[in-house]
C-alpha cells in the first residue's frame, strides 16, 4: 500500500508553499494537481514522476470529484507516494476533508500538509489586514458557492451580516449580487468597505475596491472573473495606506526570458522579485559534446597551459565535470591562471574551488582582451574551452601577440525540439546572447517582436539584433544578468499601464 499526502500548495505565489509541501513534491511518484496550483511547482518533481491534472474551473470540471477520489485510491494502491496538490489549504473549501474520508474508508495511510490559504494571503498581498485593533476583532471565511445538491442555503445570513467584522468569501464572484443583497437585507450597511481581488499573490493580481452597495457593479465594469475573493469590512479602507505588492517597480509587466531552461532561473527570480510576470520562451538547449577526446587530452596535460579562459558558465560546468570524472580535482590546476569573462562565471568557478586570477571590467570577449594586454602573452599557451560556435577575436589576439591557443568546443547550443506555448504577448523580450536572438526569430518569427520592448544584455547582442533589423530599446550597462535587470527597471520601472 502506498501513502497519500494531501498538500496545500498555497495561494499562487510559487514561494508560498511550505517546506514540507515542497519536500513531498520532490519525493512524489505521482502528483495529482488542481487548476489553482502554480504549474512551476511541478518543475521540482523527479523526472520520472507521473503528473495528472484534475483542475476545476468555474463551470468546467476536468474530472468530477468522485472520479478524483477513485484516482487517488487507485494510485495509492500501487505502492506509490501520491501527492494530492491542492491550491491554498486542503481543508479550507478545498474538499480535502472529503478526500481524506475516502482514504480513511479504504484503509489508505495519509497525511495532511496544511497550506497558506488564499483567504489570508490574498488580502495580505492587497495590503488589507483581516483584523486590526481599530477596525476588526473578528473574521469569518465563507464559501461563495455552496454545494449544488443542497435544497437550501445553510449560511445564516442574518447572523453573518450582524456578526463578524470582516467577511471573506471564496469562490463567490458569480454570486456577488446575491451575497451583497443578503448581507444588506441582514443588516450590514451598504456603505461598508468592499473589495475584490483577482489572481491574488500573482503578478497579474487585480484589485477593485468600493462599498458593499456598489461592489457588484464595479466588478462587472472592471471585468472581474474567477479566481477572485470577496472581502467585506472596514479593514478595506487600510489598503490605501498598506498596499505594497502592486508598487514593485516591474509589477504586472510580462517579460519573456529566452535563455536555456537551466539558465533562466536566476533571471526569472530577479525579475519576479521586482514584480514581473515571467514568460519562459527558451530558444536554446545546451548539451555537452561527448565523447570529447580533445578535452580529455587537455586535462591530462593541463600543466602545459599558462592560462585557461572561460567565456561562459556552460564551459565551466562541462570542463569541471570532465575533470572530476577523470578522478582529479582543482589541485590539478595548480600554477595555471584562470580568467573568466564575468562575475557569473567567476562565481561558478569559486563554487568549484577556484578563485579567478583576473576579472574583466567589461564582461565580453573584448574585456578579456583588455586583461590580456596587461600580461605577457608571447610564448604562453592558452586553453579556451567554449561553445561549438563562438567569436574568434580572443584567439586572434593571442596568436597576433606570439601566444598559442587550444580552442576546444565543449558544448553545443541547439534549437529546442518544441517551442513553449505563449498565450500572452510579452511587454518585454530579453536577449542574453546572439544565439538567443537568431533562435528566437527562427522559432517565433519576427512578428512576435512587433510592438514589444527589446532588452539586450550588451553591445554584441545588440549588434545581432541590428543585423536582423531590430532595435534594442534597453541595453545593460553592465553586461550580466543583474545588469540587465537594472537596465529594465531603469527604463520601465514605475511606468503606468
Amino acid at each position: 500500500m502506498g501513502r497519500v499526502y494531501l498538500v496545500g500548495a498555497g495561494p499562487g505565489d510559487l514561494k508560498l508553499i511550505t517546506l514540507r509541501g515542497l519536500e513531498l513534491v520532490q519525493r512524489a511518484d505521482v502528483i495529482i494537481y488542481d487548476f489553482l496550483v502554480n504549474p512551476r511547482l511541478l518543475d521540482f518533481r523527479r523526472p520520472e514522476a507521473e503528473v495528472i491534472y484534475v483542475g476545476k474551473q468555474a463551470s468546467r470540471h476536468e474530472l468530477p470529484q468522485p472520479d478524483i477520489n477513485d484516482l487517488i485510491v487507485q494510485k495509492a494502491r500501487g505502492n506509490e507516494v501520491v501527492v494530492r496538490l491542492k491550491g491554498g489549504d486542503p481543508f479550507i473549501f478545498g474538499r480535502g476533508g472529503e478526500e481524506a474520508e475516502v482514504l480513511a474508508e479504504n484503509g489508505i495511510p495519509f497525511e495532511i500538509v496544511p497550506g497558506i490559504t488564499s483567504a489570508i494571503a490574498v488580502p495580505a498581498y492587497a495590503g488589507i489586514p483581516l483584523t486590526h485593533r481599530e477596525y476588526a476583532s473578528t473574521v469569518a471565511f465563507i464559501t461563495g458557492h455552496e454545494d449544488e445538491k443542497k435544497t437550501a442555503s445553510t449560511i445564516r445570513w442574518e447572523e453573518l451580516a450582524a456578526g463578524p467584522d470582516t467577511l471573506v468569501f471564496l469562490m463567490g464572484v458569480k454570486n456577488l449580487k446575491f451575497i451583497k443583497e443578503r448581507l444588506i437585507k441582514g443588516g450590514r450597511s451598504p456603505d461598508t468597505g468592499a473589495c475584490l481581488i483577482q489572481w491574488g499573490t500573482l503578478p497579474k493580481q487585480k484589485v477593485v475596491t468600493g462599498t458593499l452597495g456598489d461592489i457588484d457593479v464595479l466588478a462587472r465594469k472592471e471585468g472581474i472573473k474567477p479566481p477572485a475573493i470577496i472581502l467585506i469590512g472596514d479593514v478595506v479602507k487600510l489598503r490605501d495606506h498598506l498596499s505594497w505588492f502592486e508598487h514593485r517597480p516591474l509589477f504586472g509587466k510580462k517579460i519573456a526570458i529566452t535563455r536555456a531552461p537551466h539558465q533562466s532561473l536566476k533571471l526569472g527570480e530577479l525579475l519576479t522579485e521586482k514584480g514581473a510576470d515571467i514568460l519562459y520562451m527558451p530558444t536554446i538547449v545546451i548539451s555537452p559534446i561527448e565523447p570529447n577526446r580533445e578535452l580529455e587530452h587537455a586535462i591530462d596535460n593541463i600543466l602545459e597551459y599558462s592560462f585557461i579562459l572561460f567565456t561562459s558558465t556552460n564551459a565551466v560546468s562541462v570542463f569541471f565535470d570532465s575533470l572530476f570524472r577523470k578522478g582529479r580535482d582543482t589541485r590539478a590546476l595548480s600554477g595555471v591562471k584562470v580568467l573568466p569573462i564575468g562575475p557569473a562565471t567567476a562565481s561558478l568557478l569559486q563554487s568549484k574551488g577556484i578563485i579567478p586570477d583576473f576579472l574583466p571590467d567589461k564582461f565580453t570577449s573584448e574585456g578579456i582582451i583588455e586583461i590580456l594586454k596587461t600580461v605577457e602573452v608571447e610564448g604562453k599557451k592558452f586553453l579556451l574551452p567554449r561553445a561549438e560556435e563562438a567569436r574568434d577575436i580572443i584567439v586572434e589576439y593571442i596568436k597576433d601577440h606570439g601566444g598559442s591557443c587550444d580552442v576546444i568546443p565543449v558544448y553545443k547550443a541547439s534549437l529546442p525540439k518544441e517551442i513553449a506555448p505563449v498565450s500572452e504577448k510579452p511587454d518585454i523580450v530579453t536577449f542574453t546572447s546572439s544565439s538567443t536572438v537568431r533562435n528566437f526569430i527562427t522559432l517565433y518569427g519576427e512578428r512576435t517582436l512587433e510592438g514589444t520592448l527589446i532588452a539586450s544584455i550588451g553591445p554584441v547582442t545588440t549588434g545581432t539584433l541590428r543585423d536582423h533589423r531590430f532595435q534594442a530599446h534597453i541595453e545593460a550597462e553592465r553586461y550580466d544578468i543583474p545588469g540587465l535587470v537594472e537596465a529594465i527597471e531603469r527604463c520601465v520601472g514605475g511606468r503606468s499601464e
